[in-house]
């Protein structure tokens, strides 16, 4: 793509990053097949094409956006599946994250949407009030439907009530700083994101992770001083107040990565492992934190890329369930780590399905599903429909935001991928698939599961 920036213009590295991407899409539209968007509306403006052409034209004119431009770039899902079928490499990614930081510095958007994304970024990435903030959609959901009919808000003030837990979990005694000890000889040392929501929704995740990683070996840390990695803010054009967050758990990390030394910084959300991947590319012109950056980058995993490399124990009980694997976007198109968690749920004696259609993405996609609630609606009965077409005893996943998207709109089961690996390698049972009843339909653990 022909560009025509000033001089001037490219002095900013931002500016220079985007022309740079810009100039290596040449038009070909196989990033329409496959963009959710343009699947379900239809308009070219809604492809990963024509965003390009309208952000190419907003940074060029150096003009403030418009309500066109800024409509369009906020039904993108950010579901990275354009980089996935794009055959010239365009770093989508990256050009949509600078469209949304220039957006936010030069748009004035409505009063109801300044409202409601001052109140997600103000809550969402600090667990003390989004625990605060759940309690109150708890006490909400009786008043759904009159919260859902109200003027200008109601739809999405409906979806945060909708999107709530029937109830809140119990804080985990392992959500703090400290050390988990591994069993036996000691293979490893890591570090684990605890972040934000997932603690607060689903804090059984990283007991799981820690659990497992103890069994095979590895001291699990939990650094003092780490947080929420700034995904959610940073997908919102928030740039400061993402990189804050990041600024954050970059000094955590490193601090234990100076002194007794990691091996890996483990993740449990996808979501937040793209982000956190892609720290060195967010940094590299900060002469303070690029090179701490690049180094936590480099050790950034997903806990199924790691799990794989430390050879999975065999299961110490027999089953016969069968489970859908749902690859959350941020895993297969922002990560490109597509075989490793059906390879260890195979290893751990699951019968694995795909789900047709499984590029295109849940709908959830950080806020979007509470920003854009009619389109991820839209999304979320396409991907169930065709998880449910596979039949499955349970879902598994490894992304909260998708967990709680596809909950709403399934009775079937669904848990992360590392419950299931925890559990067949000698942890409890996924307390969902206990209070399903599960139970009967697994065996006795077997005798040969220590040799």
């Amino acid at each position: 793509m022909q560009t025509n920036f000033t001089p001037e213009q490219l002095e900013n590295p931002a500016m220079a990053a985007s022309e740079k991407i810009l100039r290596t899409c040449v038009h070909c539209g196989f990033c329409t097949a496959t963009c959710p968007t343009y699947l379900l509306l239809g308009d070219e403006l809604d492809s990963p094409r024509g965003r390009i052409y309208l952000i190419k034209d907003m940074l060029e004119s150096g003009k403030p956006a418009s309500a066109e431009v800024v409509k369009h770039i906020d039904r993108c899902l950010s579901c990275l599946s354009c980089m996935t079928t794009c055959p010239s490499g365009v770093h989508y990614m990256h050009l949509v994250d600078h469209a949304r930081a220039y957006i936010e510095e030069t748009y004035h958007r409505p009063w109801h949407d300044r409202l409601l994304r001052g109140l997600l970024a103000r809550i969402l990435p600090y667990p003390k009030r989004f625990r605060v903030a759940m309690g109150a959609a708890i006490l909400a959901k009786p008043f759904k439907g009159l919260i859902g009919a109200l003027p200008v808000l109601g739809n999405r003030l409906g979806a945060m009530v909708d999107l709530a837990p029937a109830r809140m979990p119990a804080r985990s005694p392992l959500d703090q700083p400290g050390t988990f000890k591994a069993e036996g000889e000691r293979r490893g040392r890591v570090a684990i994101l605890s972040g934000c929501a997932q603690p607060v929704l689903k804090p059984g995740f990283n007991e799981a992770a820690i659990r497992l990683l103890n069994r095979h070996g590895v001291d699990v840390v939990q650094p003092k001083g780490e947080g929420c990695c700034g995904a959610l803010v940073h997908h919102m054009g928030r740039e400061e107040q993402g990189h804050t967050f990041a600024k954050r758990n970059i000094d955590a990390w490193i601090a234990e990565m100076d002194g007794e030394g990691l091996d890996a910084i483990i993740i449990t959300a996808s979501g937040c492992g793209t982000t956190i991947k892609d720290y060195g590319f967010m940094f590299r012109d900060d002469p303070a934190y690029a090179e701490k950056a690049a180094r936590v980058s480099a050790i950034a995993k997903d806990i199924t890329e790691y799990v794989a490399s430390l050879d999975l124990m065999n299961p110490v009980r027999e089953t016969d369930l069968v489970v859908a694997y749902h690859s959350a976007c941020s895993m297969q198109h922002g990560q490109a780590i597509r075989t490793e968690p059906k390879t260890l749920l195979k290893k751990a004696g699951f019968a694995v399905k795909d789900v047709p259609e499984g590029h295109i993405c849940c709908g959830s996609a950080g806020t979007y599903n509470l920003l854009q609630p009619e389109i991820a609606n839209q999304l979320r009965a396409r991907k169930v429909a065709n998880i449910e077409r596979t039949k499955p005893d349970l879902i598994a996943t490894g992304n909260i935001g998708c967990m709680t998207q596809i909950g709403k709109g399934t009775e079937i089961p669904l848990v992360h991928t590392v419950e299931l690996l925890d559990w067949a390698t000698g942890g409890p049972m996924p307390e969902t698939l206990e209070k399903a009843g599960f139970q009967k339909r697994v065996s006795q653990p077997l005798t040969i599961a220590a040799e």
